[in-house]
């Protein structure tokens, strides 16, 4: 057993949420094993029997709702209705994992080609085993549920490694599970810090889904490198609004005020930077300053952004402002980050494209308005940072067109991350925001391997033999001719 702990203390007040094990690699390799037991069990279910196991995992936490809003809240400071809108998204996707796993996973037929008419030939998807899941703090519900939910729909055991900035979230999402009837190793939860999480890449699990930073990505892809155990990494994000001469602007300064101070700016969809053209800048400008100034930071219930999470996010952001400002940009509404983990939302206008502020991820409560004198340039200012995550653009006759220019997984059209809310679109970009895909018909893929059988129904023209004739050949040739000549 260990002898180590660590506490979860909540960015509102510094009390502790809870105490929790660090869990060593032996502790992470026995969860795995047990795991891979209960596998079986679950997998022996099928489609029909999880989908009625998720489904009362779902009713379970709709039925105690309360309870894991104020547990959100603790442990991470977004405001109450945050979490609420939080939970009621991953909830979505719950229901839609289970309910679409069967058609997207069955086994079907598939056309065998004119040469093997012969076959019969099916494919179908069968899940890896045991999934590891290592999760953000930010979104500790909504993010994890991406891999939770659709991995255990797919059939997999998971073993969830929350941060350990949410472990609570994660170890009650896990005690739902099983208070509604399902199998307790199916779903098993470890916890501890960095080393955890590696010991859960190299514990032979069969696959891991990470979502974090781009460095902590690249650490998790090594470790499992070690074993070939493929990984699906959702990763950073510096995404960008457009925002068209003919765009609606007070539809698109109220997504950009949304997507840059939601969550203290803390969502790696969250928009950063906005390109707006020259002919409608000062009025969106001056629309999103009016809009920005009357949000409030703070910890007590009325303030619609919470503290930062993690206290030293609070550094990165002090960093970025004051490059910007140095760099020649304008603090249009807010100041310097004063020091603490209560930052007020900051508008930065003008700023160089060279910057951090431009090119780096913030993850704070700040926003850089930038002015184009065309969508073209728009495009290749936003394409042009190393992470190709998502981005929404604003626009009445172009909207489709930049869509397709803008480099990244996902791109909302007149609003701000609306696909995380579609379950049935992936989730996933390029780049330094990683690759595979969550969500969807794509995500129940993604934990799932492809098998593919042919079984001979009548003999044909027999050619996997080394008794082959020179006639065969020669038909082989007419048929090469008339079919593909």
């Amino acid at each position: 057993m260990t002898a180590t702990t660590f506490d979860s203390l909540s960015p509102l007040d510094g009390r502790v949420v809870g105490t929790f094990p660090v869990q060593g690699a032996d502790e992470v390799a026995a969860t795995v094993d047990r795991a891979r037991r209960a596998a079986e069990e679950w997998r022996a279910l099928g489609f029909s029997g999880r989908r009625r196991a998720l489904d009362a995992w779902r009713r379970d936490i709709v039925a105690h709702l309360d309870e894991l809003i104020a547990l959100v809240r603790a442990e991470t400071g977004k405001p109450a209705g945050d979490a609420r809108l939080e939970i009621m998204l991953a909830l979505d996707h719950l229901a839609w994992a289970a309910s679409h796993a069967r058609r997207v996973l069955r086994r079907r037929s598939v056309f065998p080609g004119l040469l093997m008419l012969n076959q019969s030939a099916t494919l179908g998807y069968l899940p890896y085993g045991v999934v590891g899941v290592i999760g953000p703090w930010n979104y500790p519900v909504f993010t994890p549920m991406g891999s939770l939910a659709y991995a255990l729909a797919a059939g997999n055991a998971v073993v969830f490694k929350p941060s350990e900035y949410t472990p609570a979230v994660g170890v009650w999402l896990r005690e739902a599970f099983v208070r509604a009837g399902g199998p307790a190793d199916a779903f098993a939860v470890v916890t501890g810090l960095g080393p955890t999480g590696a010991a859960l890449c190299r514990a032979g699990v069969d696959k891991v889904a990470f979502t974090g930073s781009t460095a902590t990505g690249k650490a998790v892809m090594a470790a499992c490198a070690e074993s070939l155990t493929p990984v699906v990494i959702e990763a950073g994000g510096k995404d960008a609004l457009l925002v068209d001469e003919d765009a609606d602007l007070d539809a698109a300064a109220e997504a950009a005020v949304w997507g840059a101070y939601s969550n203290a700016g803390q969502t790696c969809i969250g928009i950063e930077r906005v390109y707006v053209h020259t002919a409608v800048a000062g009025r969106f400008v001056d629309r999103v300053a009016e809009l920005t100034a009357d949000l409030r930071a703070g910890v007590d219930d009325a303030a619609r952004l919470g503290p930062l999470t993690m206290a030293r996010q609070a550094d990165v952001v002090r960093a970025h402002v004051a490059d910007a400002v140095a760099a020649g940009g304008h603090l249009r509404v807010g100041g310097l980050p004063p020091e603490g983990a209560v930052i007020p939302p900051i508008l930065l206008t003008d700023v160089d494209e060279r910057s951090t502020a431009v090119r780096e991820e913030t993850f704070g409560p700040t926003l850089v308005v930038n002015r184009v004198a065309s969508m073209d340039e728009a495009i290749r200012r936003a394409n042009a940072v190393r992470y190709g995550l998502s981005g929404s653009v604003f626009s009445r006759r172009r909207g489709k067109e930049l869509a397709m220019r803008l480099r990244g997984g996902m791109v909302a059209i007149n609003a701000v991350i609306a696909f995380a809310a579609v379950p049935a679109l992936p989730f996933g970009g390029v780049g330094d925001s990683g690759f595979g895909r969550i969500h969807g018909a794509d995500g129940l893929r993604e934990f799932a391997t492809a098998k593919a059988i042919t079984r001979q129904r009548f003999r044909l023209l027999t050619l996997t033999t080394m008794r082959r004739r020179p006639g065969v050949d020669r038909i082989v040739d007419r048929i090469i001719r008339a079919l593909y000549g």
